[in-house]
């Protein structure tokens, strides 16, 4: 059965595009068809991070103003023919995308694809807006789990669900274990039970994420902590169970805390 998940976050720089990228593999990977849709108009990134930039001649718009047709405008990832990227427009806003015809164009994706996912504008103004009668089955709502991230959160679950988004899941990015073990931040679990979502996936603080990107390679393709929390995630998106490892709230070993990394009192600097 097909399925259509907006990816969404109340603010900008969660990681939101990377963890839409990083599903969209890891779900073709185990063996599904999947197309990630940039929905972000005039700040086009996915084809940037799935590396594909000079393949994309035709986008969102064109296909939804009928200058070609959706096969035209799909790009392909080399090497996995399972995963196809719809590009936003880097020259148009979000009031040039006509709601009605972005609900046509996923109808027909639900036809092409297993999975649909939507890199959907961060926030809640009218970029997101206009996705949301595309009829999507569901949200993943992504977020840091700091204070200010996860009021944003709250907020646009609260749209959400007042549009009458039938599911909202949580995915909680960047998760310090060491801040959460001394309490300075909530766990993945605490953040999800404060926002009353259920909790889809919990991603930890891994220099390789960023290691990956700025040697224009994914995620999933180095062997790090946050590709095994990105492969449980898409494995629980497929509905199949996946342990949460607790980043934080487990004790760890006595060598770990004799000779692992350590955090100094933060004190203002007089």
């Amino acid at each position: 059965m097909s399925e259509v998940w907006l990816i969404a976050s109340g603010k900008g720089g969660v990681g939101k595009s990377t963890t839409a990228a990083a599903l969209g593999m890891a779900l073709a990977r185990g063996g599904r068809t999947v197309c990630v849709v940039d929905a972000d108009i005039g700040l086009r990134d996915q084809d940037a991070i799935l590396g594909v930039e000079n393949a994309v001649v035709y986008d969102l718009i064109d296909v939804a103003r009928k200058g070609c047709a959706l096969e035209q405008a799909l790009v392909a990832l080399p090497g996995e023919p399972r995963l196809q990227l719809l590009a936003a427009s880097q020259f148009a806003r979000a009031r040039d995308l006509n709601a009605k015809a972005f609900g046509k164009i996923i109808d027909r994706l639900r036809e092409k694809f297993a999975f649909t996912l939507i890199d959907c504008p961060a926030g809640i103004e009218r970029g997101l807006r206009n996705l949301l009668t595309c009829g999507a089955d569901g949200a993943i709502l992504v977020t840091t789990p700091d204070a200010v991230c996860l009021r944003d959160a709250e907020r646009t679950s609260q749209l959400l669900r007042e549009k009458g988004m039938p599911e909202v899941r949580l995915l909680v990015n960047r998760v310090n274990p060491l801040l959460v073990e001394r309490g300075e931040t909530p766990s993945a679990a605490q953040a999800a039970a404060r926002l009353e979502l259920q909790l889809l996936g919990e991603i930890p603080e891994d220099l390789n994420v960023c290691r990956a990107a700025l040697n224009r390679l994914s995620v999933l393709d180095v062997p790090c902590e946050a590709r095994e929390a990105y492969l449980r995630t898409a494995a629980r998106l497929r509905g199949e169970k996946a342990p949460f490892p607790g980043y934080g709230t487990k004790k760890r070993s006595l060598w770990r805390r004799l000779f692992g990394p350590a955090l100094k009192e933060m004190k203002p600097i007089d």
